[in-house]
């Protein structure tokens, strides 16, 4: 079976709020998976849709891979780098936040 694969790196959106998106498009066909994160209301739909967009594309020009017979054999996500910034808090003292990043990796496999 011939795979492509894509990769998502450093999204500024944490790894929890990310693999929920993820999760509803593995094992779907590719043109599925677009309407379905074309439509979801998550902040981390956009970031994934573009993500498939290129993995297709991909497939299609490098691999010479039939779009129609694309499908989402695996898709995972990783934490990324988690850039770490203070806030100020009561009686002189800081607080640390963590923002946490992902990333995400698409594997497109053919029917």
């Amino acid at each position: 079976m011939t795979t492509t694969k894509a990769h998502l790196r450093n999204l500024g959106i944490a790894p929890r709020k990310v693999r929920m998106v993820v999760g509803q498009i593995r094992g779907k066909g590719a043109a599925e998976a677009l309407d379905i994160l074309h439509f979801t209301l998550k902040k981390g739909g956009e970031p994934v849709r573009k993500l498939l967009d290129s993995a297709v594309a991909n497939a299609v020009t490098n691999h010479d891979m039939d779009a129609d017979a694309l499908f989402v054999s695996e898709v995972y996500v990783d934490q990324g780098p988690t850039i770490k910034r203070w806030r100020p808090r009561a009686m002189g003292r800081a607080t640390r936040i963590n923002k946490k990043t992902s990333n995400v990796t698409l594997v497109l496999g053919v029917r």
